[in-house]
């Protein structure tokens, strides 16, 4: 499995960014994607996470009702939505995957792929 996200880049706070992560590879096997994010001296975090089966989500608490995580038909593109973007959202982000048993998987060490990340930067 390979994955490949895009979209970041610099935006003023209160803007918005989609990223996106493509799947390729043995798109079947996946269950569970996520993003992740990691600013400067601090750890990693989830973001978001998805089951490509039911679309089940869970949201980190600070981006709830500003960022949606969600998938297409084909099950081959997560993307997340990022609306009222603060400086504190300022971070690499990565998607990562996770597979096998259909649930929704949270913990960095349980997703077994991940992506290069992409850096999202929140300033004026």
């Amino acid at each position: 499995v390979q994955l490949q996200a895009s979209g970041g880049g610099l935006v003023q706070p209160g803007g918005s960014l989609r990223l996106s992560c493509s799947i390729s590879g043995k798109i079947f096997s996946i269950n569970s994607m996520a993003w992740f994010r990691q600013a400067p001296g601090k750890q990693r975090e989830l973001v978001a996470g998805i089951t490509m089966v039911g679309e089940i989500t869970k949201y980190e608490d600070s981006v709830k009702g500003r960022f949606t995580i969600f998938r297409n038909d084909a099950k081959t593109i997560v993307y997340l939505q990022m609306n009222s973007l603060k400086p504190e959202d300022t971070a690499v982000y990565y998607c990562a995957a996770a597979p096998g048993d259909g649930l929704l998987h949270l913990r960095a060490d349980e997703f077994d792929f991940w992506g290069v990340g992409t850096q999202v930067t929140v300033s004026s």
